[in-house]
C-alpha cells in the first residue's frame, strides 16, 4: 500500500508542492516490510497539468511520485524481504554465548 506521508509546499498562494513524503508498506500475514522516501518537484503553475493545492488528492501525488520512484521495483524489493523474514538465509549470534 502506497500512502503520501506529508508534503512541503511553497510559502504563497500557490502552494506548489515542493516534496512529497512516501511510504510503501506490503503485508503477508504476520509478515511486513515497508519503505519511506521523499521526491521532489518543480512546481509550475502556468502548467495546463497543474493542480492547486486544495484539489490534490493522495493518489494524484502517488502517481507523481511512481513518475520517480519505480512501483514495481520497490514493491518487489519489499515482498523479497518478507520471504527472507520467513526464510532466512543468515542467522544472528556469537559461538561464546551458549
Amino acid at each position: 500500500m502506497w500512502t503520501i506521508k506529508l508534503l512541503e509546499y511553497t510559502n504563497d498562494s500557490d502552494k506548489g508542492v515542493l516534496v512529497a513524503h512516501w511510504g510503501c508498506r506490503v503485508v503477508d500475514g504476520d509478515y511486513s516490510a515497508s519503505a519511506y522516501g521523499t521526491c521532489n518537484f518543480s512546481p509550475d503553475p502556468s502548467d495546463p497539468s497543474y493542480i492547486p493545492y486544495e484539489n490534490l488528492t493522495e493518489n494524484d501525488v502517488i502517481v507523481w511520485v511512481w513518475g520517480q520512484v519505480d512501483k514495481i521495483q520497490t514493491e518487489a524489493a519489499l515482498t523479497a524481504q518478507i520471504e527472507e523474514q520467513k526464510n532466512p538465509t543468515t542467522e544472528t549470534g556469537v559461538p561464546w554465548a551458549n
